[in-house]
């Protein structure tokens, strides 16, 4: 009696193992993103994961992201993380573990979690993290900003603004 629930547990482990394989996968992605002929994002990861036949579909690149993001005027954004996953239904980024954006002036913000609402160009997170920027180095918990660092929003900073000079 013992193995035959044993073996049918397995059976079901199966089945739900088969429902998230993924229904793509590629090594080495270089995706650049276009709108009316102009490049609006260039996405680099070893490795891209595609989970769309589940019913919340989402891709998910394990081994990290390099992602540059080109304004209307060329100017870049860029972000970097060891894992990432977009959810499809949303547009949403989730960017994990060591991630840093960073842009041509000079500033960098330094979290473990930041989301990317890729339809409004905006991050936010209720992390802890770091900015730098040519003015000094802050510290806080939960920010949100767009993505040319021109609006920021930070809920608690802790500690003030350190001068690099």
């Amino acid at each position: 009696m013992m193995i035959s629930c044993e073996s049918n547990f397995r059976e079901v482990q199966k089945m739900g193992f088969a429902e998230f394989s993924p229904s793509g996968d590629a090594d080495g992605i270089n995706l650049k993103y276009t709108d009316s002929g102009r490049i609006t994002a260039n996405l680099v990861s070893p490795k891209m994961l595609d989970y769309t036949t589940v019913e919340y579909p989402f891709t998910e690149f394990p081994k990290g992201i390099h992602l540059t993001l080109y304004d209307k005027n060329g100017k870049e954004t860029y972000i970097d993380s060891k894992y990432a996953v977009t959810h499809k239904a949303t547009n949403i980024i989730d960017l994990q573990n060591d991630v840093k954006i960073s842009n041509q002036e000079g500033q960098l913000l330094e979290t473990q979690q930041l989301y990317y609402d890729q339809k409004n160009e905006w991050f936010f997170t209720e992390k802890k993290f770091k900015f730098t920027s040519p003015k000094g180095i802050s510290y806080g918990e939960g920010i949100d900003f767009s993505k040319d660092f021109k609006k920021v929003n930070s809920q608690k900073i802790s500690g003030e603004v350190q001068s690099t000079d």
